[in-house]
Parts: C-alpha cells; sequence; structure tokens
C-alpha cells in the first residue's frame, strides 16, 4: 500500500484548496490516503507524490475530477432529515398558491435530495396546494456525479425512507438483472434541471429561489470559504426564504442576517 509522505498530502492538499476550496486540515492526512490509495494502485502508481505529479497537470482535468470525487464522497439517501422536508412543506401549505415557485438544491451529489423536493412539490401540486410551474435547481461541483443523477436509478435502499404510494407514483421497480434498483421516472426527472458549479467560485444568473438547501457540504470548507460560499448563495434567496443546512452543521457562518427556525434551518430576514 503507498504510504502518504507530509510532502505529497501538502501538495494534494493545496492543489484542492486553491482548485475547488477544499480543506484538509493535517488531522485529514489518513483519510485522504484511504480515499486515494485504491485509485493510485489502478493506474499503476506506487507513490503519492507521482499522482500529485498527474494531478498538477493541466491535461488531467479528468482525474483531478475523479480525485475531488473519491475525497468528497459521502452517504446520501432520499429524504434524509425528513424533518426537513416536513418542515418545508408546512412552509408551502402556509401560503396561498404562488406562481414560479423555485427551490435549490445547491451540493445535490447523486440527486436524492433533488428528488425528494420534486416527490414532495408533486404531490403538492396534485393537492391543489402548489402551482404546475415549480423549479428545482440541483448543482454540484463533481461532473461524474451529476451524469448518475441525470439518470436517476438508485439501489432501493437509497429509497428506504420513501413511501409505497410515492415509489409507486414515481418510481419503476428494476426486475432480473437490475432486481433491487429503481429508476425515477422520466416526467419527474424532467422536473429536475442539473448543472455543474462550484460554489467556491462568483457566479450569477441563479434565482431568485424560494428555498435553498446547502446541507452537509460546508465541513469541507475552511472558516473563510465556508462563509463566502454560504453568503454567495443566500444571495440567490428570496428574503423570507427559507435555508437549510445539515442539522450536525451547527451555527451558519455567514454575514446575511438570518433566523433560526429549526435545527438546520433557517430564514433570510426581509
Amino acid at each position: 500500500m503507498p504510504q502518504l509522505s507530509d510532502a505529497a498530502f501538502q501538495r494534494i492538499s493545496a492543489l484542492m484548496y486553491d482548485s475547488v476550496g477544499l480543506s484538509f486540515a493535517d488531522h485529514k492526512k489518513a483519510l485522504m490516503s484511504s480515499r486515494l490509495a485504491l485509485r493510485l494502485q489502478r493506474l499503476g502508481l506506487t507513490r503519492f507524490e507521482e499522482y500529485a505529479d498527474l494531478l498538477e497537470q493541466e491535461d488531467e482535468g479528468a482525474e483531478f475530477q475523479m480525485a475531488v470525487d473519491l475525497l468528497t464522497t459521502n452517504e446520501t439517501y432520499f429524504f434524509r432529515e425528513a424533518r426537513h422536508f416536513e418542515l418545508l412543506q408546512k412552509e408551502l401549505l402556509s401560503k396561498r398558491p404562488r406562481p414560479g415557485l423555485a427551490l435549490w438544491s445547491a451540493a445535490s451529489s447523486f440527486g436524492d435530495e433533488a428528488f425528494s423536493l420534486a416527490m414532495l412539490l408533486a404531490d403538492l401540486q396534485a393537492q391543489g396546494q402548489v402551482n404546475s410551474n415549480w423549479s428545482i435547481l440541483a448543482t454540484d461541483i463533481s461532473h461524474r456525479v451529476l451524469t448518475a443523477a441525470r439518470e436517476g436509478i438508485y439501489p432501493e435502499t437509497r429509497l428506504r425512507f420513501v413511501s409505497p404510494e410515492r415509489l409507486r407514483r414515481y418510481c419503476l421497480r428494476g426486475e432480473g438483472p437490475a432486481e433491487g434498483q429503481a429508476m425515477v421516472k422520466p416526467e419527474l426527472r424532467a422536473r429536475v434541471q442539473f448543472g455543474q458549479l462550484n460554489l467556491t467560485q462568483p457566479f450569477s444568473g441563479l434565482g431568485p429561489f424560494d428555498a435553498v438547501f446547502l446541507r452537509n457540504v460546508l465541513i469541507y470548507f475552511d472558516p473563510p470559504t465556508k462563509t463566502a460560499v454560504v453568503d454567495r448563495v443566500l444571495g440567490t434567496l428570496k428574503p423570507g426564504g427559507l435555508f437549510f443546512i445539515g442539522t450536525a452543521e451547527g451555527r451558519v457562518p455567514c454575514k446575511t442576517p438570518l433566523e433560526p427556525v429549526s435545527p438546520g434551518v433557517f430564514r433570510k430576514r426581509a
């Protein structure tokens, strides 16, 4: 097994921070080693220094993206932190149906969160609680996970918190070789727009949104980057809109005025 030297760790950490804002403190060295070691073996490399050389090459963008994917993988599933979806539903039901309802899943990973939101809004539309012209934007830095998200195919274990009624309405169950998998139906997939976005870089033309989900991604950034990312994202949120982070992520590091609503949920002040 290749050994990650301090020098190689610092080189790879600097690349990740300078390019995409990912921050790796010294205690993350073991994590980096375990996440990347198998990749080195598959590439036939024996030293992390060789892998750092590879990542530094401008024409190796695909490999750099692979490294980002490996270093940021975390568990995801439909209706994760169900209380957030219940609170959003309550918020939407407390107001009259309105045109142009827009939600943003800002770190969408494989799309579990975005399609959970789509199921919720499709249900509310069927009940006449929201108008039909709602939209969901789902963005992530990883091209690979976005490609998978657009396909909308998941192990059934990832949909373990989706009700049987929603599974029947919005998913197709796999049979034969595809047994144990489920695919989001095309009509629901069409309601979610996926796009690649680096949150650590300036962007424009997004929003305004009625609610923004930025859950379980801030852990990868250092404090200054966290603040910059959150304020940048909150700039797309309508006054009075809801902002969601992971329940365990604690305090929101930002300059934008927010009011706490519930663990991991905040309202942007008007």
